[in-house]
């Protein structure tokens, strides 16, 4: 036999799918995240799915190493080379203020200190034609700084950069030769070849901040497997949904910023695809933090523009909102009020029902409380909880806001949900978009046992758990094909355009992309490219990217009116109005990559037999207070077409599902389950 396998490294679980090639069936498992070294859980919840590594045909997992660096300002010391007379374009920044109304809102603090900016003299015009040679001898004294001051991480990012990178390659060059291998050196053309210096300066900083970590960490992997007689590359999932090998994330650790949450965004396209429902709300709550993500006529919501705690960043990647809400999320009283979260109790020492020596009461804790966990059948078996631990945890706090201990265990929950459903309404309707014409799909550890009262909350009238919910994010890693992102400035005016010039642009874009995916191992036969073009209307400052395709050949006649048309629709659902006719320009030709999608045939749904779900034991559960008598299930002795109503508690190895009593179950083909709510707003 043989397996695809792919891994999500959480903050509290390291979750794992693999999917056997012979049989076409999936294994979910998970363990705890080990925090002192990430090889001991991933080991360990992959000897769980996996009995013999060399048997492991492909695998690739996503990772938050860069992310952890940034959030917890953990990252390299970096030296900003900037153009003569531009050294503080990464300070001044940009004069809007992102929460208006916010009167504690700070920017955050740079990563790179004023003194650690270094200018460098030559310059390059608007159109890339040298004005001034590029001084080397400032160069390399910025080297010689590099290596006395103990920098690990050089970042450059020269004025036009974007249009002609001759000064930040020799730049590049210099550098390489003064510090080898010990420095990190990142050209910002290279991360980011687009306009907005600000921007792109920043992406190359996040770039160069974050960039050390990862490489001594996909390093650390790649030893492990091979001493464990693992074959084959590790691949690494990206922020913009695809995927690469270590070799390549390595040069490009910026593009594996959001790669363990996108895996679930991934796979709700796939999920949404099977339901044929086209809009689904994707929801990933586990241990630290919830995810929102959303899937749009069954396509990822993608923006080439987003911003990393704070800072802008200039690269493809999936919109997601976090927050810290999760079930180690630690409940507080503050000024006489109940408070939850984003702190979080982790992996250590966890929930205090984990028995680790958590005492503080968590989501988790509460839901222990109320009933709605299974103690002696937690994460397949593989835990216990302790539940008295958690009762006192609660009723400690309880006794401090004069409530009884259920009581303050469903006001936890409440509050959770209640931000979280506020995550929600940040990528919906403050985007005009309605959350009741979407289906909410509900993931994670944690997401399902959660996932009804939200939906209640915003109105929307389905939710569904897939299949492996915990360990979900896993799950939308196999499927996913190899991508990169490549992108090319071209300004000009709608009644300027040169459609010829245009075609050869992206045919040149075309060419390059299909290389990379030989790189990268995509035989050609799997190879293909997609075009997209931003636009504006004359005089606007910020773009709409608009797909083209064989309908929109630039060198066609008529090209123009089509693409504007096209343009004019997409503003239309962007921001509720267009202007038909109004002259448009040009700015940036994107190409995507595509290649290498595996080709799964995976077995039908079938329940393990041998035992009736049913014939489980019912226990206490209190939904609003009141306690109603509640089956609990095992989802894996589910049958597809079975129909139940709640109360119901439905376990399984990565998650609990949470059913209340006005809902109604369907488990359809695929086996998931399929949550019809009453009584929604």
């Amino acid at each position: 036999m043989t397996y695809r396998v792919a891994m999500d490294i959480g903050g509290t679980f390291t979750d794992v799918v693999a999917y056997d090639e012979t049989s076409g069936t999936y294994r979910a498992a998970k363990a705890p995240t080990t925090p002192g070294d990430l090889a001991e859980g991933v080991f360990a919840s992959l000897e769980r799915a996996v009995e013999d590594p060399a048997a492991i045909s492909f695998f690739v997992h996503g990772t938050t190493q860069g992310l952890n660096a940034l959030l917890e300002r953990k990252g390299a010391r970096v030296l900003l080379l900037m153009s003569e007379g531009m050294r503080d374009v990464y300070h001044i920044a940009r004069g809007n203020r992102d929460r208006m109304f916010d009167l504690h809102y700070r920017k955050p603090v740079p990563l790179v200190e004023r003194y650690a900016t270094a200018e460098v003299g030559g310059r390059l015009d608007w159109r890339g034609e040298e004005l001034r040679p590029l001084d080397e001898e400032a160069v390399r004294a910025a080297a010689r700084r590099a290596k006395d001051e103990g920098f690990t991480a050089v970042a450059v990012s020269f004025l036009f950069s974007y249009v002609e990178p001759a000064h930040e390659r020799r730049a590049g060059e210099i550098l390489a030769e003064e510090l080898g291998e010990d420095v990190m050196v990142v050209l910002s053309h290279r991360v980011a070849g687009e306009w907005r210096e600000y921007e792109r300066t920043s992406s190359a900083v996040l770039d160069a901040y974050t960039g050390p970590v990862v490489r001594r960490y996909l390093g650390r992997i790649e030893e492990r497997f091979a001493e464990r007689g693992l074959g084959v590359p590790v691949q690494v999932m990206q922020s913009s949904g695809g995927v690469v090998n270590a070799a390549f994330a390595r040069r490009h650790p910026l593009q594996t910023l959001l790669s363990g949450p996108v895996g679930g965004t991934m796979g709700g396209v796939a999920a949404a695809a099977l339901l044929g429902r086209p809009n689904a709300i994707c929801v990933d709550m586990g241990g630290t933090s919830f995810d929102v993500s959303l899937v749009l006529d069954g396509r990822p919501d993608i923006s080439n523009e987003g911003a990393a705690d704070g800072f802008p960043v200039l690269m493809p990647l999936v919109n997601l909102h976090t927050i810290g809400a999760g079930g180690g999320s630690i409940a507080y009283a503050e000024a006489g009020g109940l408070r939850v979260g984003p702190e979080s109790a982790g992996a250590a020492p966890g929930p205090a029902c984990y028995g680790r020596g958590g005492t503080r009461p968590t989501v988790t804790d509460a839901n222990a409380v109320l009933g709605r966990v299974d103690p002696e059948w937690f994460a397949g078996g593989h835990m216990t909880l302790d539940t008295g631990a958690a009762q006192r945890a609660v009723e400690g706090l309880a006794t401090e806001l004069g409530l009884s201990a259920v009581a303050l265990a469903g006001g936890i929950c409440g509050v959770a949900n209640a931000k979280m459903a506020q995550a929600i309404r940040t990528l919906t309707v403050e985007h005009g978009l309605e959350p009741r014409e979407f289906t909410l799909l509900a993931f994670g550890g944690a997401g399902p046992m959660h996932a009804v009262e939200i939906a209640r909350e915003l109105g929307v009238a389905e939710v569904v758990v897939p299949r492996f919910p915990g360990a979900f994010s896993a799950w939308g890693m196999l499927g996913t094909e190899v991508r990169r992102d490549l992108t090319r400035q071209f300004f000009t005016s709608g009644d300027a355009l040169d459609g010829a010039a245009m075609a050869s642009a992206l045919d040149a874009l075309g060419i390059e992309g299909r290389a990379v995916l030989g790189e990268q191992g995509v035989p050609v036969g799997l190879r293909r490219v997609e075009h997209a073009v931003d636009m504006r209307y004359e005089g606007q400052d910020y773009t709409l990217t608009v797909p083209l395709d064989d309908s929109a050949e630039p060198a066609a006649e008529g090209f123009l009116a089509r693409v504007s048309a096209r343009f004019a629709g997409l503003h239309e659902r962007r921001y509720g109005h267009a202007t038909p006719g109004a002259p448009v320009e040009f700015v940036t030709l994107r190409t995507t990559a595509l290649g290498g999608s595996p080709d799964l045939a995976p077995a039908g749904y079938a329940p393990e037999a041998g035992e009736n779900p049913w014939a489980g034991r019912v226990k206490p559960v209190f939904f609003d207070g009141a306690s109603h008598e509640t089956p609990v299930l095992r989802r894996e002795h589910l049958a597809a077409g079975e129909e139940f109503s709640g109360p119901a508690i439905v376990v399984e190895a990565t998650s609990t599902t949470v059913v209340p009593p006005d809902a109604h179950v369907t488990v359809d083909a695929n086996g998931f389950l399929v949550i019809k709510l009453g009584g929604t707003a």
